[in-house]
């Protein structure tokens, strides 16, 4: 179809064609005359990223997409809508209206059910920010409900930051007394056993016991070493300086006495003074022997009996020490069962306090950025827009249905038509009578190819 055809085809249906487009404006402008007034109104909360100084947990930058994702699903809620219906005054739209078209008191669900339907939420682009946004048939009501959607989600979003921290914090009571029981438990064993023991702590005493039975052991050997029998020949004796200088002097005497002896005979005076020395001295010697060997045996005597002591005060010593190392093992034991209540105490008592902290709180990481405000403007396209839009839409469709037609009830209304159905050149067109429009006329191309006229026979 060429469009000198299209033409030809608008032509001959205009009538039609203009009664649908007047009837698509018609119908737009009872659309608009008769259309209801909805009015939007839009209350925006934000989701806080700052520290939290209850829970102490930081967050940075964005919040994810899921919390955002799940934010949005708390909004949109049975029991976020059946807040702000208890919010809602109920002699004012829309619970007055919904009250009034039932048959009977419809139920807080059935409330909450209804006012969802024009109920909005989207998340603001690239930000923290929820657009709570619910549509009425005033400017005041939708203003107002889309506060209570607003303070209804806040009080909701605190109550189940607060619910879980309460149920916590009771547990944590039961925990504390279980704590609190078990370390006046293990206090009390401790307490006791440093009575019984005499022992306050497991260094005390210690030390000392430990240096005492070294002392000891040091003592002992020392008399062990001493331990020496008397007698001429023994230990001491041999020891002896004095001793020792009058054996040097009797074996120089004897000396001399065996040289005189191979000069002088035994009648000699000499020999007979050298002899009386010798023999005085030779006395001398074994008195002083035997007095130091008596000596020697003293000793050796209280030597035993200060080692038999010693060994006993040794063997007390290691006794108590071993009965004092059981008591220290038993003492820390007790002590460390108290260290470990008193942490266990402490650990407890400090969740105790961080859940009743949480349940107390009165803000969350939700604040609302503004109140929702009556809108100024209806909802939706305006009328003009409305116009243009029937307008354009009742050409199209009037365009499609003489289409439609034409196909279905074909007809020549050029020469193109009458040479496309017969197939046969045309040889000349006869204008109609009274007719302002020229006759068309073949293009010289057409012409040119048919060549000159002929007769008719």
């Amino acid at each position: 179809m060429s469009l000198f055809q299209f033409f030809y085809i608008l032509r001959a249906r205009r009538g039609l064609a203009g009664l649908i487009l007047l009837a698509t404006i018609a119908m737009a402008l009872v659309w608009i005359v008769l259309r209801p007034s909805n009015y939007t109104a839009r209350a925006p909360v934000l989701i806080d990223v700052r520290t939290d100084p209850v829970n102490a947990t930081p967050q940075h930058g964005l919040v994810t997409p899921s919390f955002m994702s799940t934010q949005i699903d708390i909004v949109k809620s049975e029991r976020v809508a059946q807040r702000a219906v208890q919010m809602l005054p109920a002699d004012q739209p829309p619970m007055a209206k919904m009250r009034e078209g039932a048959k009977k008191p419809p139920t807080p669900q059935v409330l909450a059910h209804q006012i969802q339907q024009r109920l909005e939420v989207k998340p603001a682009r690239e930000s923290n920010i929820i657009n709570i946004a619910w549509t009425g048939s005033s400017p005041a009501e939708a203003a107002r409900v889309a506060n209570a959607f607003a303070q209804a989600y806040l009080e909701t979003s605190l109550e189940l930051r607060t619910d879980p921290a309460k149920k916590y914090a009771d547990w944590f009571e039961e925990q504390v007394k279980t704590s609190r029981d078990k370390l006046e438990k293990a206090q009390a064993k401790l307490s006791a056993f440093q009575q019984q023991s005499g022992i306050l702590s497991a260094d005390e005493r210690g030390d000392f016991e430990s240096a005492r039975l070294t002392e000891l052991s040091q003592q002992l050997m020392a008399v062990q070493g001493r331990g020496r029998r008397g007698g001429e020949n023994s230990g001491a004796v041999m020891e002896s300086p004095l001793v020792n200088n009058m054996r040097a002097d009797v074996a120089k005497l004897e000396g001399k006495f065996q040289e005189a002896a191979a000069t002088m005979g035994s009648a000699h005076p000499q020999m007979q003074r050298m002899q009386a020395e010798l023999g005085a001295m030779r006395s001398r010697l074994a008195s002083e022997s035997s007095r130091v060997g008596s000596a020697a045996d003293s000793s050796f005597a209280a030597n035993k009996n200060r080692e038999r002591e010693l060994q006993q005060a040794l063997a007390d010593q290691k006794t108590r020490v071993l009965s004092m190392n059981k008591q220290r093992g038993e003492l820390s034991l007790l002590q460390r069962d108290v260290d470990t209540a008193q942490k266990a105490y402490e650990a407890v008592s400090a969740s105790a306090a961080q859940s009743r902290l949480q349940s107390l709180s009165t803000q969350t990481n939700v604040m609302r950025l503004a109140s929702a405000v009556e809108p100024l403007e209806r909802t939706g396209i305006s009328g003009m827009l409305a116009l243009m839009v029937a307008a354009v839409g009742g050409t199209l469709l009037a365009i499609a249905t003489v289409l439609l037609l034409e196909l279905l009830n074909r007809r020549i209304r050029s020469v193109e038509d009458l040479s496309n159905v017969t197939r046969l050149p045309i040889l000349a067109t006869v204008p109609a009578a009274g007719s302002s429009f020229v006759p068309l006329r073949l293009p010289a191309s057409r012409r040119l190819a048919l060549g000159p006229r002929r007769s008719l026979a």
